[in-house]
């Protein structure tokens, strides 16, 4: 057996002792013949080794009540809400409330991946949504067709780190469609050359005619996705948020009313275009107080039937007021 495979055999014990039989680390220690600290490694290395799948079967009411609200509130088919993790004032929130909705998204997209039926898979970008796909179990759905539904670099050649959709494709063993465009093109020109070019619309026409899409939700503000990773500058966000956006979906920009924004980056953004109140799911996982605006705004312009959120975002969406 391989060092590397001996490990994981090693941390899977520890972690049935600890989460399954209860033991602590010093029983757990004792019984393998290795030390506490070592215990302590093991059981940590278990976790991020993605061995560990956490499972509440008791529902938190007040998430549960939420959720309710959501739908109802927003016409939705299906919503998740986590717990809350303090908002903005605790400088963790971020990390450890995408930990929670990865948890959850990734239940919920088993759901919808583990069919035998063959299956378009439309997949978008963000951090939330890798961390869902990262939990996924290996489902082998070879039958099953993931899309991209972004352009899969800048313009200056790099790509997102945060393209999760060639990722599903290998937990599935599923075919991968990449959209082959930049997901911002140079100006309007440009766009329509990546745009008419016989592959962009093979798999753009895939895409519209997916069974179900999972995407994240962006902040149009610096440091937001799209700044950070480079597909636009300060003066775009800037210009953008001059304009009243406050978020986006696969790089469409809208205001606080959802609504889509035209812009100089509009006329060159590549990925296909959005439908209102769709027919088939289209579920977004977000979550976090800076996410907050932008989670009830797409819900506001109708863009999506399902929601992975939490606490924080779920009570935002449901205030009264157009603010």
């Amino acid at each position: 057996m391989s060092t590397a495979a001996s490990k994981l055999d090693l941390a899977a014990r520890a972690a049935w002792m600890y989460y399954v039989a209860g033991n602590t680390q010093n029983e757990i220690a004792e019984r393998l013949g290795i030390s506490r600290q070592m215990a302590q490694r093991m059981v940590a290395h278990a976790g991020a080794a993605n061995l560990v799948k956490v499972r509440i079967t008791h529902p938190v009411s007040s998430c549960l009540e939420l959720a309710q609200g959501l739908q109802q509130r927003y016409g939705l088919d299906t919503c998740r809400v986590v717990p809350g993790a303090g908002g903005g004032d605790n400088p963790h929130e971020a990390q450890e409330v995408q930990q929670m909705l990865a948890v959850a998204g990734a239940e919920l997209m088993e759901q919808y991946l583990g069919s035998e039926d063959p299956l378009v898979v439309n997949v978008g970008s963000g951090r939330t949504l890798k961390a869902a796909i990262e939990k996924l179990d290996d489902i082998a759905r070879p039958q099953h067709q993931i899309v991209s539904m972004i352009g899969a670099f800048a313009s200056d050649g790099s790509a997102n780190r945060y393209d999760v959709a060639l990722q599903a494709a290998e937990k599935l063993q599923a075919r991968f469609y990449l959209l082959p465009a930049p997901r911002v093109a140079e100006n309007e020109s440009d766009r329509q050359q990546w745009c008419n070019h016989r592959a962009y619309k093979i798999v753009s026409g895939l895409a519209e005619r997916a069974d179900v899409t999972f995407l994240g939700i962006g902040t149009i503000a610096l440091q937001g996705a799209m700044h950070e990773d480079g597909f636009i500058d300060e003066q775009e966000v800037r210009q953008l948020q001059r304009q009243g956006a406050v978020g986006e979906l696969i790089c469409h920009a809208f205001d606080g009313d959802g609504r889509l924004l035209q812009s100089a980056l509009s006329a060159r953004i590549t990925t296909p275009p959005l439908a209102q109140h769709p027919k088939r799911p289209v579920i977004a996982l977000a979550g976090g107080s800076k996410k907050a605006k932008a989670v009830r705004a797409a819900l506001r312009g109708g863009w999506l039937t399902g929601l992975v959120t939490d606490e924080t975002c779920a009570r935002h969406a449901l205030q009264d007021g157009r603010t």
